[in-house]
């Protein structure tokens, strides 16, 4: 490659901006400015080709609504009447707050779509609770709580598969039905760790539930329950495209804060609000950066020159896909899940066309890849969470956390090597993929 290339010279800029502290998305659209100004483009006709194209992609409006939704549901009673509900199904067995920490990321992954939403929403609540009386330590709850967050945008509602479905034209509902098989299976080998230990170190088991209380429990739960059975009817029905569900989420979420529960003052919708805008704001900077880039990358023919190289190589589809794991979990060591799915996995869809990976299979692949980075050292972001919330020392919170790591790759292997654990829902209802 010609160092003194338009394209080289932007990718310098963008570096080179990125490492003296310009968030990524802005350095993004400078280096692209940069090129688009060194060969010559009409920046004006530029614009128009974005804006044409944005017009009708109502899908990136998904984005800032399921965030707001989760912030609704962080502010409002639904947390403690969920973590109760949850303590009813699990709490009575050994190491039962731990098995709670698991099963209310299943529950919140159906409401708020965001790993760090389930994080910090209900982190600091768990972080409390199990480490009270010094029942469990504080780096294994902060690992816990942290692995955990990470089935959130596995199941659906998905933020990262919107944006999956954002750069590859893949269907978001049929991406959603493909995660949920996935999703369980992680949340089913957490539980099985969380077992295993709670043997191990003798956890204590909690005061079992007395029956008379549970149907009240449930009751006053049922509100919040109702969200992800209303969310993915709304969508599979038909009624609702995925953004107008995204809508009815954060207004029902309004709905059961304010009139349900009565649990949010004006200072704290105003708070959430902020708190969501501020979010979206810094993704859909991101997002805007990407697009401008991918648009010089697409000029630049990378992707084909890519698929060309890889095909060359003589890559199998299980080869290919085994290739982009290892990429993308080094990837998620180092940089941010965000700028990964939309930067990096462009350039590896049209390999995966062509050897005809199904883009639905791949979106979850990539996506499972991308959480995992959440929790890897020394970027993990959820890592880095948890660790404010909870004090503990970072390096206590890896060694804790290493036993998920090591299920949640095999759970990778598995719908890496197993399409049909992937695509069987969403092929038993309708998909033709």
């Amino acid at each position: 490659m010609n160092l003194t290339s338009p394209f080289s010279l932007s990718i310098v800029a963008i570096t080179a901006l990125a490492f003296l502290g310009l968030p990524i998305g802005l350095s993004m659209i400078c280096g692209s400015i940069l090129y688009l100004a060194l060969v010559g483009a009409d920046m004006g006709i530029v614009a128009e080709q974005f804006l044409n194209g944005m017009y009708s992609n109502y899908v990136i409006l998904a984005v800032p609504l399921f965030i707001l939704a989760a912030e609704l549901m962080n502010i409002g009673s639904m947390t403690e009447r969920l973590l109760s509900f949850c303590n009813v199904l699990v709490g009575r067995f050994r190491g039962g707050l731990a098995q709670v920490n698991v099963v209310q990321s299943i529950i919140f992954a159906g409401m708020s779509g965001s790993a760090i939403a389930d994080a910090a929403g209900t982190g600091s609540m768990m972080q409390k609770l199990m480490t009270q009386g010094g029942r469990y330590t504080p780096s294994f709850a902060a690992a816990l709580t942290a692995v955990t967050a990470v089935i959130g945008p596995i199941i659906p509602p998905s933020i990262p598969m919107v944006i999956y479905s954002l750069v590859s034209d893949a269907s978001i509902g049929y991406l959603f039905l493909a995660g949920m098989v996935p999703g369980l299976l992680m949340a089913s080998l957490q539980m099985t760790q969380v077992a295993i230990t709670a043997r191990r170190k003798n956890f204590p088991v909690e005061a079992p539930v007395p029956l008379k209380d549970i149907p009240g429990i449930t009751w006053r739960a049922a509100p919040a329950l109702f969200m992800p059975v209303l969310l993915l009817g709304c969508i599979y029905s038909g009624i609702t495209t995925p953004t107008e569900a995204a809508a009815l989420a954060a207004a029902y979420a309004l709905f059961i804060s304010v009139v349900v529960y009565r649990s949010i003052s004006w200072i704290a919708f105003y708070r959430a609000v902020f708190s969501s805008a501020k979010t979206s704001a810094s993704i859909g900077m991101l997002i805007a950066g990407a697009l401008v880039f991918n648009y010089v990358v697409t000029i630049e023919n990378i992707p084909e020159s890519i698929k060309t190289v890889l095909i060359g190589w003589d890559m199998s589809p299980v080869m290919f896909l085994v290739f982009v794991n290892i990429v993308l979990l080094l990837l998620g060591c180092v940089l941010e899940g965000t700028a990964i799915l939309l930067i990096i996995v462009p350039v590896f869809i049209p390999t995966a066309q062509a050897l005809g990976i199904d883009l639905v299979h791949f979106g979850v692949v990539v996506v499972v890849n991308i959480m995992l980075g959440l929790v890897t050292p020394p970027y993990g972001l959820l890592l880095f969470i948890v660790a404010k919330i909870s004090g503990a020392p970072l390096r206590d919170i890896v060694r804790d956390a290493a036993p998920f790591l090591f299920w949640m790759v095999m759970c990778l292997g598995v719908i890496t090597f197993v399409p049909d654990a992937v695509l069987w829902l969403p092929r038993l209802l309708g998909y033709q993929g």
